[in-house]
């Protein structure tokens, strides 16, 4: 194990939950059903905003990202992904373009965007915004949106935004959706931030609408397969040649959301066996080689040969209760699975194996109150992912008590997908 692996396995100080406020506010149970069934109001405003101006702003982001900017009109978003040479991810986030020369970048990729700025030749202007970050997700969403902001909002379009009133105060409201069903992010200056949050409560008390909290708030990315930073993947900041950027990068952010570490069955030889690259994690339909970027040799090529996809995992019911019978028996138990995920901020990688043999990583456990099943992500070599295929899991510590786990291998997203439904029918 290397130094830096050995760093990485480490307990972390702190906990991930402090991001999304509260850990419950009726019942985790109860909120995880609220995107199915009414809405949530969630609280992203921890993410870091950006905002990018000048001639060669444009020119300044696609340097850095694997998307295209041809024809990107006002008005509308782009998840923007960011690699390194060797097209492994390093930030993802999402990118409003408000002017004809004006972007605003929501995630870690805007401290990527500014340390190319400032060490290349770009006529930019950037500057950090406090903004608030609401989430409106489920099937009752656009009926809340649109009371509280008194207008429809039919047209605005998926990965779209406009702005529009709620209590008083301008609000850019993006139609995106990250629990897999229709949503809306409410985003607007920090200040305003409490007025709009009660506003949404208010109109949406005849909808059933729920506080969504910390325990259950990235369910849905694992329902609707949204792979997130620690929790699936490592940021590839950690090789020599971003020593400078990564300095740079821990010294700006809070110790919560610089601390990185992994655990679970899975040992990397090196830190980059955590890396993920887009086409790992399912975003291949995302890069564009209209232009050059850092990492698009790499993914020209894997591109053109993809050696892993992802993938949902079920994990046997049984098996997994036998984890938690451990704690009832005498020796050692197994490491507890936390409902319904873990909260400690690890990215916790389980070797996910076929006849004995290694052919994935399992990320992201966590338990789905909807289908009343343990689930996971799992990156997996092409020529074993088949829906249906068995496989097994290996829950545990390198050097402690470990389980074999039956699963299956099912789609990514595990949930139908939706985000596009036509509001217009609603």
């Amino acid at each position: 194990m290397t130094p830096m692996i050995e760093q990485l396995r480490r307990t972390p100080e702190g906990y991930f939950n402090i991001r999304f406020g509260k850990p419950e506010y009726t019942d985790w149970l109860d909120e995880s059903l609220s995107w199915k069934q009414t809405c949530y109001i969630g609280d992203w405003s921890f993410l870091w905003e950006r905002r990018f101006r000048g001639p060669d702003a444009a020119r300044l982001l696609a340097d850095i990202s694997v998307n295209s900017f041809e024809n990107y009109a006002i008005g509308r978003a782009k998840h923007l992904i960011h690699t390194d040479s060797q097209g492994k991810v390093i930030h993802e986030g999402v990118l409003s373009k408000l002017g004809e020369e004006e972007y605003m970048l929501f995630g870690r990729g805007g401290f990527w965007a500014d340390y190319h700025l400032h060490h290349g030749n770009y006529d930019v202007e950037s500057g950090e915004e406090d903004w608030f970050n609401f989430q409106v997700s489920g099937p009752q969403a656009i009926h809340v949106v649109e009371k509280a902001a008194g207008v429809g909002m039919r047209d605005i379009k998926f990965m779209h935004f406009g702005v529009v009133k709620i209590a008083g105060h301008d609000v850019w409201a993006l139609r995106q959706g990250m629990a897999g069903e229709i949503g809306y992010e409410l985003q607007g200056p920090r200040a305003h931030g409490q007025a709009v949050y009660d506003a949404i409560l208010e109109a949406g008390r005849d909808f059933g609408i729920r506080k969504l909290g910390a325990r259950v708030a990235t369910v849905n990315h694992l329902e609707a397969c949204f792979p997130t930073i620690v929790s699936d993947y490592l940021p590839a900041i950690f090789e020599p040649e971003l020593d400078q950027y990564r300095q740079a990068f821990e010294t700006a952010m809070p110790a919560f959301a610089s601390t990185f570490n992994v655990a679970g069955s899975f040992e990397g030889k090196s830190v980059s066996d955590y890396y993920r690259s887009p086409v790992e994690l399912g975003w291949s339909k995302v890069i564009k080689f209209d232009h050059d970027f850092i990492g698009r040799a790499a993914l020209e090529e894997e591109v053109a040969n993809p050696r892993r996809t992802i993938r949902t995992l079920v994990w046997n019911a049984e098996d997994v209760a036998d984890v938690y019978k451990s704690l009832f028996r005498s020796g050692e138990p197994y490491p507890i699975m936390e409902l319904p995920r873990d909260q400690r901020g690890f990215m916790w990688a389980d070797q996910v194996c076929k006849n004995g043999d290694l052919i994935g990583v399992a990320t992201s456990r966590g338990y789905s109150y909807h289908f009343r099943e343990m689930i996971s992500l799992a990156t997996i070599d092409i020529e074993h992912a088949e829906i249906g295929t068995p496989v097994t899991v290996i829950w545990g510590k390198p050097d402690g008590p470990q389980k074999e786990i039956r699963a299956t291998i099912a789609p990514a997203p595990y949930k139908k997908d939706n985000r596009r439904l036509d509001v217009g029918l609603l």
